[in-house]
């Protein structure tokens, strides 16, 4: 019980120092000499240090992380960057490109180029005002279940491939992003998908960011758009 009690008194003690060194800032401009008086186990091991010396090295830790974050913050814009502009590049070749039968040709070359995807097919439900352009392979069947997976999709979805996807994928690819594509008018109810597949197990994970995705599939969905 003696114990206890001491433990309790400690505790109270030492909340009550913090209270009065919060409450007088000054204190140790005022008793400087506690500062270099006061030695405390160094942070980093070997032996004690001085209070003064103690704060130096709280101050220098932060300052490593602050820098860590700094550059992590700068490197995400970086790469934000030479991301946008392979965007934007995707873009133009898509405005340029004016036969439906070179789009998906296209698109498969600039994902491979640009973005390092090993494998990219589209599948378009929709059936076209053209009949000649409904024998393009983006008019290849898929199934139901596939589709009405698709059509469930908010947003691009990342990960292992769909146990629902019927499509003929190279068997090497180990992640996969699904994108559906709709009109800007009915986001609802998507007209196909754009498939993304990679070699790289982690190169589309379920937390991957899906802005560029999302962008890339409102593009393509542009383009094909014209023809319905």
């Amino acid at each position: 019980m003696h114990q206890n009690n001491q433990a309790l008194n400690t505790a109270v003690s030492a909340a009550q120092v913090s209270e009065f060194l919060r409450s007088h800032p000054h204190f140790f401009e005022e008793h400087a000499s506690l500062l270099a008086e006061i030695f405390l186990p160094s942070p980093h091991g070997g032996g004690a240090i001085s209070l003064a010396e103690r704060q130096q090295l709280a101050q220098r830790d932060k300052l490593r992380v602050t820098e860590v974050m700094l550059a992590q913050l700068i490197e995400f814009g970086e790469q934000n960057d030479i991301t946008s502009n392979k965007v934007h590049h995707f873009s133009i070749k898509l405005i340029e490109n004016q036969d439906l039968s070179n789009l998906q040709q296209l698109v498969s070359a600039s994902m491979q180029q640009d973005f390092s995807v090993t494998q990219s097919v589209m599948r378009v439900w929709l059936k076209p005002n053209n009949s000649e352009v409904a024998q393009d392979a983006a008019f290849t069947p898929v199934s139901d279940a596939f589709s009405d997976w698709v059509v469930t999709l908010e947003e691009p979805f990342c990960g292992e491939k769909s146990v629902l996807d019927d499509v003929l994928l190279a068997p090497n690819l180990q992640s996969f992003a699904y994108i559906p594509l709709y009109k800007e008018a009915d986001k609802n109810h998507p007209f196909g998908v754009l498939i993304l597949g990679s070699e790289d197990q982690q190169r589309f994970k379920a937390d991957s960011g899906k802005m560029y995705l999302k962008r890339i599939g409102e593009l393509v969905s542009a383009e094909l758009a014209s023809y319905f």
